[in-house]
């Protein structure tokens, strides 16, 4: 299934899930709504001195004092535990134990692992997502957790890194991956608050029992006490009952999923083997893939593999092992050879290369925004949220060009943003200077400014394609900056842009990165829409934007944009904008409004983009790097674009 069919399916499920979770309250209030009859008013008509005097079945009032207090209930746990982990995948990590690492750990393993994921989202046309370790998990276990890329997270067991060989890691690490870039992990949270949301009845229920149990009057419990105690037993059973069938629907929504994640990380890494093998180990690991921290049971949907004791695989949120692995080894024959705790040779990971070239990477200033770089448009659609294994090799063509002292300084928060600053350096001496007296004139201390001075041939002489990498690279680090310092980067770097009174493509990809990722985020897309006709200004504006990014002349811009409009087959067709209404400054407004399209559109909309950029035959960097950003703009990440001469070869 490509990008566009699993998001779809994403919305289905979420749908589904909705659907579910509103039966499942509505039986819960029925249900209570019973236990207080039964309880309470059977006890008052015993009681009432005209035994013909008794309660009917059916109370309006008490039931809708009942099914609102419920509701409250139910919707109070739910939405609590959302919003609690709306902050991102972070906390779902801390949530179960999880130690972020440092992007600079030197540590063998570590490095091993993040190598391995700034490897994959530099491929994956993502950002770099904060890594995590579940020190205290020996089992063999992996997950990916937050509402958006831009927030994930991936996190490991300490087994997971003591017993997995890099292939095995990397297959681990990509099934995960799937995960971010197909939208499973909003719909991941949204499962862990209806799961609070039907639990926290039975907590009530529990609460209530051992509560009154403890009222004494005199030595006497409380008068009515012994039914309130039966109404906390019944709520107790009621809540359990609840979880009981929202496991089930756990279950239901999590299984096939996996056999998804699975094909698409053999896809992205061209090794079945490394995933099959990392399967097999947890199959004879002593610790296997379970998890021991006491919120795991809430979250076990988003683990690699099971991270609960099943009962009769009924709750089982992953296929079998035995299924995954053959869906991965046709020829797997089900033998499961036992295997020690650690399998990964300490001196073997201590060899994982260490990206960074050594001598400076001098290969021309950027200016060369005309230069062609291989292009397929009838890929770029089925490419997008699917890198190919030459996307892979592309990414660590990248990060291996860069200087090490580039990327050891990305990978260190206050040296990261000598980085950002490094990278929006412009070639022209005296533009420089005046981005100097910016930075300087926005607070920022001269000893940074002087590093930056020293560091410029690095800067300058880094070639294009490299850039944007080197920026992925630091997002971690700066996610680690205080909200004070973010801000002084964010106005610092605003300054340096607008030194010259233009904005060129790479400016404003680098732009609206920070601003994604340290300045509170963009405001949530609009309802989704499902016709194209209201969202036609907005396609005419970045259609334009495209044609004339890349044309030479008024004519190649009128073909380029009848070409994407072809691709939309809207009638009547609108007129291309002049070129000076299609400033980069002003594609933001028009990005917000595509993101709300469906997944169904967004395919069109994408389609009609690609067809503008390709009229020619051809793609600048500066026509391809724009497309990248406008499909990051709308949720659909495109990978690099192999642009130097090995990747291109590795492609074709």
């Amino acid at each position: 299934m490509d990008f566009f069919g699993r998001q779809r399916q994403a919305r289905r499920n979420t749908f589904w899930l909705v659907v579910l979770y509103g039966l499942a309250v509505s039986c819960i209030i029925l249900a209570v709504y019973v236990a207080v009859m039964l309880i309470f008013t059977r006890g008052v008509t015993h009681r009432m001195a005209d035994a013909s005097v008794a309660f009917p079945l059916w109370n309006p009032d008490l039931f809708t004092w009942v099914a609102g207090g419920t509701l409250l209930l139910v919707l109070s746990g739910t939405l609590y535990k959302v919003v609690e982990l709306g902050g991102g995948g972070a906390v779902v990590a801390r949530m179960l134990g999880g130690r972020e690492l440092p992007p600079a750990s030197p540590i063998p393993d570590e490095r091993r692992l993040l190598n391995v994921v700034e490897e994959m989202a530099v491929a994956a046309g993502i950002p770099v997502p904060q890594v995590f370790v579940l020190d205290d998990e020996e089992g063999i276990n992996a997950f990916a957790a937050g509402t958006e890329p831009a927030n994930a997270v991936v996190a490991v067991t300490r087994g997971c890194l003591r017993a997995l060989s890099r292939d095995e890691l990397q297959g681990v690490v990509g099934h995960e991956f799937s995960h971010i870039l197909n939208g499973d992990m909003r719909l991941n949270i949204r499962m862990i608050g209806v799961l609070n949301g039907i639990l926290l009845i039975a907590l009530v229920g529990q609460g209530i029992v051992r509560g009154t149990g403890r009222v004494r009057i005199g030595g006497e419990k409380k008068g009515g006490g012994g039914a309130i105690i039966l109404l906390g037993l019944a709520l107790l059973v009621i809540g359990w009952i609840g979880v009981f069938f929202a496991r089930l629907i756990q279950a239901a929504v999590s299984r096939q999923r996996e056999f998804l994640a699975d094909a698409a990380a053999v896809q992205f890494t061209r090794n079945p083997a490394g995933l099959a093998g990392a399967l097999k180990k947890i199959a004879g690991f002593a610790a296997s893939s379970k998890i021991g921290s006491e919120n795991a049971e809430a979250a076990s949907h988003l683990f690699f593999a099971d991270g609960m004791a099943s009962w009769f695989n009924l709750f089982g949120t992953h296929p079998p092992l035995e299924e995954r692995i053959r869906f991965l080894d046709p020829a797997f024959d089900g033998t499961i050879p036992h295997r020690p705790s650690t399998f990964v040779d300490s001196e073997i990971a201590a060899r994982e290369p260490r990206y960074g070239a050594s001598p400076p990477v001098i290969s021309g200033l950027a200016s060369a925004s005309r230069r062609s770089i291989p292009f397929t448009p009838q890929d770029v659609v089925t490419q997008v949220g699917m890198p190919l294994p030459q996307h892979l090799d592309h990414a660590r063509e990248m990060l291996s060009m860069l200087p090490q002292e580039l990327l050891d300084a990305a990978r260190e928060p206050a040296a990261a943003v000598r980085v950002v600053f490094g990278l929006l350096l412009d070639p022209d001496t005296g533009i420089r200077e005046r981005q100097y007296a910016a930075l300087e004139a926005a607070g920022i201390p001269r000893p940074e400014t002087a590093w930056l001075r020293n560091a410029e041939p690095l800067f300058l002489g880094l070639p294009r394609a490299v850039k944007l990498p080197l920026a992925q690279v630091a997002l971690p680090a700066l996610r680690k900056l205080p909200p004070p310092a973010a801000a002084r980067l964010l106005a610092a770097s605003e300054e340096m842009v607008n030194a010259d009174g233009n904005i060129g493509v790479f400016e404003y990809m680098l732009r609206r990165m920070l601003v994604r990722h340290l300045g509170g985020g963009e405001a949530a897309p609009r309802m989704e829409r499902h016709m194209l006709l209201p969202l036609l200004p907005a396609c005419r504006s970045v259609l334009s934007l495209l044609a004339w990014i890349g044309a030479a002349e008024p004519g190649a811009a009128q073909k380029a944009f009848a070409e994407g409009m072809r691709e939309l087959a809207v009638t009547p067709v609108p007129e291309l904008l002049p070129e000076e209404q299609c400033g980069l400054a002003d594609a933001d407004s028009a990005l917000r409004e595509l993101d709300a399209a469906s997944p169904a559109l967004k395919r069109r909309i994408l389609a009609a983009c690609v067809a503008c950029v390709g009229a020619d035959g051809v793609a600048t960097e500066d026509e391809a790097e724009l497309l990248r950003a406008v499909a990051d703009g709308i949720g659909c990440p495109i990978p690099p674009f192999s642009a130097t001469p090995a990747a291109a070869a590795s492609a074709a």
